[in-house]
């Protein structure tokens, strides 16, 4: 652990941390603090006792508390302070391939291929067990609290890696809330194995996921899709669009056939890239009818911009990502998510959301204003995936904070921040990384 830029963080569950640049965003809404920077930073002092924040209060305040000599401060000295991250669209069953399974022309259907073949061929309990459990290992050490996941679960494969998920889930229950979905073709809820998948997600609290493609049979297939999830009181996540094809219009079918079922139950759809390349009017008339079905965005960026308009000898024409701006000025719930980590789909990645972020705010302009752009890692997709109470900074919450040596954007944002403290009920957690050793006997015997 490396806090010593923040002095000596106290032993003790109560003290203050003094000088701390929050996201205003970020702050309960219900906490006056009027005074913020250019870029929507408010300087606080936040009061922890026994592992819960029990004040909030403007650096300037002059408060009995805080003049009491007895109660450890931490001076900040301006740097910035977070919430914990939510990471709301990861594919952990996936993760840490591509040293056996890399992809070979670093397209979308290779990534397809290289990922089949590495599931047929290594994932058993054990394969991916140890694989989730180094992701997760990376994403708490960066300061996230609640991950949803994305697995696999074409026939005999959904009994291996929902036990596999249900196991890890109990194992880091005090430390990381998980959340499943399982992922198949839009087609296969047409089988009888499309229903026990269903059966089995409704059993172990899941989201109901899949991958519904532009097909003659599309109508067909999404209304059993919603059919199955109404009957079961199961929320929707859906991978929607993900190619830059004008004419792939899964978003907008998704948005008409929840109107049409008058489905109540909450709908993720992900990545939406081919929206950013059809003309002004579609485009209208297909956000028009997201806003109606209360349908909310979540966008993977980075993996995005890995797959999308690949082509041998051919520099990209655009970034992949999807309307973010104008999804969100209508009103439309969006928010951002690390999606593939180190597999056929996006070779790189950490699990860590700050990076995320930072790599988003690059490729889709989400500064200049900044605004309430932070709200996508942590609070919106706390309230998308019913954590109401988590990625927000608020009295009466467990401090599960990140504190950066960064004061400003500009600083977070130019430096890795590898020397965060992640505090987990006001007390400093262990933030090394595991090993990429760990995984060796995984590729090489």
């Amino acid at each position: 652990m490396n806090h010593q830029q923040f002095s000596v963080m106290p032993e003790t569950s109560n003290y203050w941390l003094k000088n701390a640049h929050v996201p205003a965003c970020l702050i309960e809404r219900e906490l006056e603090i009027s005074d913020q920077t250019r870029v929507g930073l408010s300087l606080v002092d936040i009061e922890i006792k026994e592992g819960v924040i029990t004040q909030i209060v403007h650096s300037l305040a002059d408060l009995p508390s805080l003049n009491n000599g007895d109660i450890p401060r931490v001076d900040l000295k301006g740097g910035m302070v977070w919430p914990c991250f939510v990471d709301m669209h990861t594919h952990l069953d996936k993760g840490h391939i591509w040293e056996r399974s890399p992809n070979p022309d670093g397209s979308f259907n290779g990534a397809l291929d290289a990922g089949a073949r590495d599931g047929e061929k290594y994932w058993n309990a054990e394969d991916i067990y140890r694989r989730m459990e180094f992701g997760l290992k990376c994403s708490y050490a960066h300061g996230t609290k609640a991950i949803r996941t994305h697995l696999d679960c074409f026939a005999q494969q959904a009994n291996i890696s929902l036990e596999v998920f249900q196991t890890l889930q109990k194992k880091w229950e005090s430390r990381l809330i998980l959340q499943p979905v399982s992922l198949v073709t839009g087609d296969y809820y047409l089988t009888e194995a499309g229903e026990k998948l269903a059966d089995q997600i409704a059993d172990i609290g899941g989201i109901l996921g899949g991958v519904p493609f532009i097909n003659s049979d599309l109508d067909n297939q999404l209304d059993r899709l919603f059919s199955i999830a109404k009957e079961r009181q199961l929320d929707l996540d859906l991978h929607t669009d993900e190619n830059g094809d004008p004419n792939s219009r899964v978003l907008h079918k998704v948005a008409e056939k929840a109107i049409s079922h008058q489905f109540y139950g909450k709908i993720i759809c992900g990545h939406c890239c081919s929206l950013a390349v059809q003309t002004p009017e579609k485009v209208t008339e297909t956000i028009k009818l997201v806003k109606e079905a209360g349908i909310s965005i979540v966008s993977l960026p980075m993996c995005n911009l890995y797959l999308q308009n690949r082509q041998e000898n051919y520099t990209p024409r655009w970034r992949g990502v999807t309307l973010l701006h104008e999804l969100k000025k209508q009103g439309i719930s969006v928010a951002i998510a690390s999606d593939n980590c180190r597999d056929p789909f996006f070779g790189f990645g950490d699990h860590d959301v700050l990076e995320v972020f930072n790599m988003s705010v690059r490729i889709a302009h989400l500064d200049m204003p900044y605004g309430d752009w932070p709200c996508a890692v942590t609070k919106t997709p706390g309230d998308l995936i019913g954590l109401p109470n988590v990625g927000i900074i608020k009295v009466g919450l467990p401090a599960d904070l990140i504190l950066f040596k960064g004061r400003n954007f500009s600083e977070l944002l130019s430096r890795s921040q590898h020397d965060r403290v992640v505090l987990r009920n006001g007390l400093v957690i262990d933030t090394t990384l595991p090993d990429y050793s760990e995984l060796d006997s995984l590729f090489y015997g």
